[in-house]
Parts: structure tokens; sequence; C-alpha cells
């Protein structure tokens, strides 16, 4: 049986990173996104991976999309969630329809995706869900209402799902990603921060693979990743 790893949110940080990981442990990953055409780009760079396009808000997708990565590559056993959309004004200010895609993005699409691939993650002996969370998850800051409400709920389905998965040996992690991601983009708006102030993409994927082949006896819920430098 093939090793087949889905990634749901895929960008040149966190995303691309785990795919290149995942990919180097022999796995075939399936790399979905809203983009296409910059996954399709990524797909032929990247041996191993394969592109889908996804919308983590649209429920109506995930079935079958799911369905067909299991007749291509083969029934998930790792599944990653890393999508996510952030709004950062306060409640005074957000409008509701922001406030409803941010939660869309960041719990709803969770359990979409969860429901959909469930079945195959049964099919192994152990299987692992891991979500990409934030440090917004445990505070509310003034200007975070929407991000940090749909962060909290995000963690506490995580926290459902390893508590009813884990005796079904399907390790279910939530990481607390606190800082910058260090890319093209956060380098140009920062330009007055010193190297160490940023995430690596990279370190963050080896983190995250580590969770992957932790022994059940000793899992991980809760996994936070920052830089030195980052205030917390």
């Amino acid at each position: 049986m093939n090793k087949v790893c889905a990634i749901i949110g895929i960008g040149p940080g966190n995303g691309l990173a785990l795919a290149r990981r995942f990919t180097r442990e022999g796995y075939d990953v399936a790399m979905l996104s809203r983009n296409l055409d910059r996954l399709k780009e990524w797909e032929a760079e990247n041996p191993g991976t394969h592109a889908y396009q996804y919308d983590a808000s649209d429920s109506e997708q995930a079935t079958e999309v799911f369905t067909r990565i299991r007749q291509e590559l083969g029934p998930v056993s790792v599944l990653l969630y890393n999508a996510g959309a952030g709004v950062f004004k306060s409640a005074e200010d957000v409008s509701l329809d922001e406030f409803e895609t941010t939660w869309r993005v960041n719990c709803y699409g969770l359990l979409v995706a969860t429901q959909a691939v469930l079945g195959q993650l049964r099919e192994h002996d152990q299987a692992s869900l891991i979500v990409t969370g934030a440090s917004a998850a445990w505070r509310g800051r003034a200007a975070t209402a929407p991000f940090a409400s749909a962060k909290a709920a995000q963690r506490s389905l995580a926290q459902s799902l390893a508590r009813q998965l884990g005796p079904e040996n399907i390790h279910v992690a939530y990481v607390v990603i606190d800082g910058v991601i260090d890319l093209p983009r956060t380098r140009q708006a920062m330009p007055d921060k010193p190297d160490e102030f940023f995430l690596d993409a990279d370190a963050i994927a080896d983190s995250i693979w580590f969770l992957t082949r932790q022994h059940r006896s000793a899992w991980t819920f809760e996994l936070d990743v920052r830089p030195f430098a980052e205030s917390w």
C-alpha cells in the first residue's frame, strides 16, 4: 500500500515545506488548494506531489476530491490541515461576512475534511491528523476577534477529535505556530527584523513530521513552535 499524505492549504511557506518533507520520506503527497495553476507549477517542480483543486470552505467538494485521491494514490494515512484565513479586526469593525469566512476556513473546513477522509485513515494500523493552529487560539486580543475565535474553535474541535480517535490509533495533534514565517514577502514587509525573528518553514515541517512518528504511548496533542525572539 502506498504511503499517502494529503495537505489542505498549500502556499509557498508551510504548505510547500510540508509537501517536500513528506515526499522525502517516500509519501505520495496530495496538495489541495484553490489555485490549481500554482499547484501545477509546484507539482512539476516536486516529484511525488499531486495537485488537486480544493476550497476548504466548500463542503460539497470534499467527498469527491478525497475519493479521487484514494482512487489515484491510495488511502490517506496522514492528513495535514494547513488551511487558514485571518481577518484581524475588532468585534466592532469586522463584517459578518468576514467573520463567517474566517470561521468556515479554520473550523468548519476542518470538520468537513475530517468527515471526508476519516474512512481512509481507519484503513491503516496507525494514522495521523495534524492541524496547523496559532497562538490566537489561546488569546483573544482586541483586533483579532474573528481570527482568535475561529482558531479557538478549531483547537477545541481538534481536541475533541483527539479524544475520540485516539483509541482507534489515529493521532490528532494541534501545532501552535507563534510567529512570522520567513518568506520574501514577510522580509519585505519587515525589513528591519533580524533573522532570528522569523520562523523557518522547513523547521516547522520537521516538527510536524516528528509528530506523525511518535509512539502512541507518548503522543503529543499540542505542540508550540516559535523562535526564541518571539514574545510569549
